[in-house]
């Protein structure tokens, strides 16, 4: 299996590592932490063990000394052990690593007890900039980029496995949801709408459930990490309709596998698969701190009308983002950045396109093949 050399370095204090399965957390957090005291919650005898008997993880941290580290892997699934970890942090300066693949129990339970001491960082599917020169644009819109997955020989038969795995451990395992075959039936649909507006309405008639219940599985697909959100962009400046949120899953592997499409690539999904990809990658770069950003949205015209795909808002700056996946730009593709650049003045207009020329389009928007953008991402 390849290494690559990732662009998440871990804080020098105690911290929150937070990912989907399958993103490399443990691997990096052990080689960083080589003479860390590793705690695995998914070593069942272990976990059974703190879970029957709580007092037995503060005395295996009463043997670390003073200001060492501790790595705990999988802390969402006891949440109650944070208690213990503020403690110990207080008390004997231990710093921890904290890992996770789930937000939801230590949103419920957990963040708050530590009191602000650790902070929060994320860890994402392989970047461009991680991968290098085995970037493949193709392979990861058909594959993903997860690293479990990108170093597989059977990648499609990987696929399938993770989804079930993240039924299995994620959902049925910590019993999040009480009908899990009416959740499994809910994550085809839900790829479905992968970089679309979210129609509540519309999931829960595909799927044979009430739109509460539709609302509750889309946010376990947020608190599991499999997918997010992107708002829609507020022109204050007038009076606008409310519109809904863009949906987007992490990884076009995982999203590919959710709807049981894994064979080539069809011409139909590769324009969403393209979106989603940069939508992640925007994500990833802001998450790590280097992409300066106060909030990632979208924005509308209105119903049947003209769109951009991401707003970047920095303070009153603003830069406007649409991606493409073709390769021969069209007068169309510049509409709704010729309307937004009308609406409010843009810093920047980009189109994001899967071409190879370079050049600046008489709307004045610059038109960049998606390597040159993946460079200069982090100086938008």
């Amino acid at each position: 299996m390849k290494n690559y050399t990732r662009l998440f370095h871990p804080p020098k204090s105690s911290f929150f590592l937070l990912g989907m399965r399958g993103v490399g957390k443990s691997t990096l957090i052990r080689h960083a932490f080589k003479d860390a005291k590793i705690i695995n919650l998914l070593d069942e005898g272990l976990y059974q063990l703190y879970l029957s008997k709580p007092q037995a993880f503060a005395e295996d941290l009463s043997l670390v000394k003073r200001g060492d580290w501790v790595v705990v892997d999988e802390v969402q699934r006891l949440p109650q052990l944070l208690n213990e970890a503020h403690r110990f942090i207080e008390e004997k300066k231990i710093k921890f690593a904290l890992l996770g693949s789930s937000a939801r129990k230590l949103r419920r339970a957990g963040v708050n007890l530590l009191g602000g001491r650790a902070v929060q960082k994320w860890m994402h599917p392989l970047l461009p900039q991680e991968l290098g020169d085995d970037f493949s644009l193709d392979k990861v819109l058909r594959n993903g980029s997860i690293p479990l997955v990108w170093n597989s020989t059977s990648p499609q038969e990987q696929l399938s496995a993770y989804l079930q795995l993240y039924l299995k451990e994620e959902i049925q395992a910590e019993a999040i949801v009480r009908n899990l075959p009416g959740f499994a039936r809910f994550l085809p649909v839900a790829a479905l709408f992968h970089a679309q507006v979210i129609n509540v309405e519309s999931l829960g008639r595909d799927c044979g459930v009430a739109r509460s219940t539709v609302e509750g599985y889309l946010q376990i697909l947020e608190d599991t990490l499999i997918a997010f959100q992107i708002p829609a962009y507020e022109n204050k400046l007038r009076v606008r309709q409310k519109v809904h949120p863009k949906l987007y899953w992490c990884d076009s592997g995982v999203v590919r596998a959710a709807k049981k499409q894994l064979e080539g690539l069809a011409i139909e999904e590769k324009g969403s698969l393209f979106e989603g990809f940069i939508a992640q990658t925007l994500k990833a770069y802001r998450e790590l701190d280097r992409l300066e950003c106060d909030q990632i949205s979208y924005w509308s015209a209105g119903k049947n009308s003209v769109e951009v795909d991401f707003v970047i808002q920095r303070g009153k700056e603003l830069i406007g983002i649409e991606a493409k996946s073709g390769t021969d730009p069209e007068k169309k593709w510049f509409a709704g950045l010729s309307a937004l650049n009308e609406s409010v003045k843009l810093k920047r207009s980009l189109l994001v396109y899967t071409g190879k020329r370079r050049f600046k389009h008489a709307s004045g928007v610059e038109v960049l093949p998606v390597r040159d953008f993946m460079q200069e991402i982090q100086q938008l």
